[in-house]
């Protein structure tokens, strides 16, 4: 099956493509979908996805919130924040809520890509454009 990936953002079209994109990988696999923040912790202990990709601007709890809860109750569930915010604030509250990424949604799907596979190997993923804010 190998990386298993739970989409958890407010758009359905988004989450749609998205999902596409990411099936069409031959190591990767969507195991789920949420449209907010709980649905994305209830789905996450239920699946036990490799990675979240977490919108963080979400109606109800939020992705931050969300990540740091899915972190504190397993820490082997790797979050990438996915936004269209480039702001250090925002940023930092994802990375210090446990995200090991952050990649901006007018990035290329390669650069998401790029970004599951590192988090998967331990290591951190910064988008590009915003690396140097932090």
């Amino acid at each position: 099956m190998g990386i298993k990936i739970l989409l958890c953002d407010d758009h359905k079209i988004f989450r749609e493509g998205l999902k596409t994109l990411i099936n069409a990988e031959r190591d990767m696999s969507v195991v789920g979908e949420g449209a907010d923040g709980s649905e994305a912790i209830e789905l996450s202990s239920h699946l036990k996805p490799h990675v979240v990709i977490m919108d963080i601007s979400m109606p109800g709890l939020n992705g931050i919130e969300a990540t740091r809860k899915i972190i504190a109750t397993d820490r082997d569930t790797r979050v990438i924040a996915l936004s269209m915010h480039s702001d250090r604030r925002f940023i930092s509250e994802a990375l210090r809520a446990g995200a090991r990424g952050y990649l901006l949604k007018d990035s290329a799907f390669e650069e998401l890509a790029i970004a599951i596979r590192c988090v998967v190997s331990g290591k951190t993923y910064l988008d590009p454009a915003v690396a140097s804010t932090v």
